[in-house]
C-alpha cells in the first residue's frame, strides 16, 4: 500500500469509527501527518485524492474539513464515468436506471405529498406548452422532463436512490435533447408516457407506478439505441440548469 493510500484508509477509518464527522475540520497538516505516521507530501496528496471523491474540501483560509457526505456529492464521479459509456455499456447504464427509477416511482406512490403531486403537474404543463410552441422550445421541454424525473427521485425519500439515478442519468440526457431537435412525436409520447406514471402516483398505485416507470424508460433505452452512429456530439449539447445543478446533454426522451 503507497502512502497516499495509507492516508485515505486511515481517513476513512477515522470516519468510520466517529473520530471524525461531517463537517469537522481536520487537525493541522503538521499534527495529521505524525497521527497518521506518513510525510506531509503524502498526506498532501491523499487528501487531493479525497477532495476529488467528495470526502474532503479545503477552504481557503479556513482550513480542511470532511464535507456532509451527502450520496449526491458522493456519486457525482459517476456521472463522468456514465458520460463516457457507448454501445453495450451504454446499455448495460440504462437498465440499471431503469431498474433503479422503477423502484422509486413505486415508492413514491406510497409516499408523495399532494404538494408534490401538483408540483408534477405543473413541470408537465410547462412541457406541454413547450412541446406544443411553434418552434417547439426543446430547452424548456427537456427541463421539464428532468426535473419530472428528479421529483419522482426525491418523492421515493431514498436520498442514496436518488442520487444513484442522478449519476445514471447523463448518457440518457444526451439522447433525450438528441430526440427532441429530430423528433416532436417522440416528444409527445414521451409526454404520454409521464401523464401515465403520474396518473399512477395520483392514484397512490405502487405496482402500477412500476409498470409505468418501466414502460417508460423500456423506450428510452430502445430510442437511445438506434440513435445513429455519431449523432451525439458535444456541440450539440446545450447546458440545462435544474435543482442547482448544471447537466450538459445532448436530447428528448427522459
Amino acid at each position: 500500500m503507497s502512502q497516499t493510500e495509507v492516508v485515505i484508509s486511515r481517513i476513512k477509518q477515522m470516519l468510520s469509527s466517529g473520530r471524525l464527522v461531517p463537517g469537522e475540520r481536520l487537525p493541522i497538516e503538521k499534527d495529521l501527518a505524525a497521527s497518521l505516521e506518513v510525510s506531509r507530501g503524502s498526506l498532501r496528496e491523499g487528501i487531493r485524492a479525497l477532495s476529488t471523491m467528495g470526502i474532503i474540501e479545503t477552504r481557503q483560509g479556513a482550513g480542511t474539513f470532511v464535507t456532509q457526505l451527502e450520496p449526491a456529492e458522493l456519486l457525482s464521479a459517476m456521472e463522468f464515468w456514465v458520460s463516457l459509456q457507448e454501445g453495450e455499456q451504454a446499455g448495460e447504464v440504462h437498465a440499471v436506471r431503469r431498474s433503479l427509477e422503477t423502484e422509486a416511482a413505486g415508492a413514491a406512490a406510497r409516499r408523495i405529498s399532494q404538494e408534490e403531486l401538483e408540483r408534477a403537474e405543473a413541470l408537465l404543463m410547462v412541457a406541454d406548452t413547450a412541446i406544443n410552441a411553434d418552434p417547439t422550445d426543446h430547452e424548456t421541454a427537456l427541463k421539464a422532463d428532468m426535473e419530472f424525473h428528479r421529483l419522482i427521485a426525491e418523492a421515493s425519500g431514498n436520498r442514496v436512490l436518488s442520487a444513484l439515478i442522478e449519476a445514471l442519468s447523463g448518457r440518457t440526457l444526451r439522447g433525450r435533447m438528441w430526440r427532441s431537435t429530430h423528433d416532436k412525436v417522440g416528444l409527445r409520447d414521451t409526454h404520454r408516457e409521464h401523464l401515465e406514471i403520474l396518473r399512477a402516483l395520483r392514484l397512490q398505485d405502487p405496482e402500477r407506478a412500476r409498470v409505468r416507470m418501466a414502460s417508460h424508460l423500456y423506450a428510452v433505452e430502445d430510442y437511445v439505441r438506434d440513435i445513429p452512429p455519431g449523432a451525439l456530439t458535444d456541440t450539440d449539447t446545450p447546458e440545462i440548469r435544474t435543482g442547482g445543478t448544471t447537466a450538459t446533454t445532448a436530447t428528448a426522451r427522459s
